[in-house]
């Protein structure tokens, strides 16, 4: 289902959360729960991952995960703050250590000047420790783009793990 290289990375990342005693937890838009399908793809992940939340509607954003309302109305599903507070009130919602947040406009319709198909934003957060946040334009469709953002969701949570062990 993935490809090989992507499940290496996975496999590697899941390595060093049990290496640092730490649990994952994925917050979903775009990506439908692809991260975290990748990630228990992997086998013995169930050790390290935590829980995946799928929140592809804004309701589910906030009702699900405690996103802020205030954040999606002003700032958009689809940006840099919504990210980060998605990645933050995942972490607020279970026991994990680390979090990844992902939230998007994989297309193929939906965009927007400002915010064109292949947008799409990354967090990470863990308790004490600063959020780390990416944003990418990827090329393709639909399937490529979020192929594309699950791995770059695995390279943003391999950073804050390495900066919390």
């Amino acid at each position: 289902m993935f490809p090989q290289d992507l499940l290496d990375a996975a496999a590697t990342l899941l390595d060093r959360c049990r290496t640092g005693g730490l649990t994952l937890v994925t917050a979903e838009s775009c990506t439908g729960g692809l991260v975290a399908g990748c990630l228990t793809a992997i086998p013995g992940s169930s050790d390290v991952v935590d829980r995946g939340f799928v929140t592809y509607s804004n309701e589910a954003k906030i009702e699900l995960l405690g996103t802020p309302k205030d954040v999606i109305e002003v700032y958009g599903a689809v940006s840099e703050e919504t990210a980060r507070a998605m990645a933050t009130a995942a972490l607020e919602r279970c026991r994990a250590d680390v979090s990844v947040a992902v939230t998007g406009v994989a297309g193929p319709g939906g965009g927007t000047p400002e915010k064109p198909v292949g947008l799409v934003h990354f967090a990470s957060a863990s308790p004490g420790r600063e959020t780390l946040h990416a944003r990418f334009v990827f090329d393709g469709d639909r399937a490529a783009v979020r192929l594309q953002s699950v791995a770059a969701a695995i390279v943003l949570l391999r950073r804050q793990v390495e900066a919390a062990t």
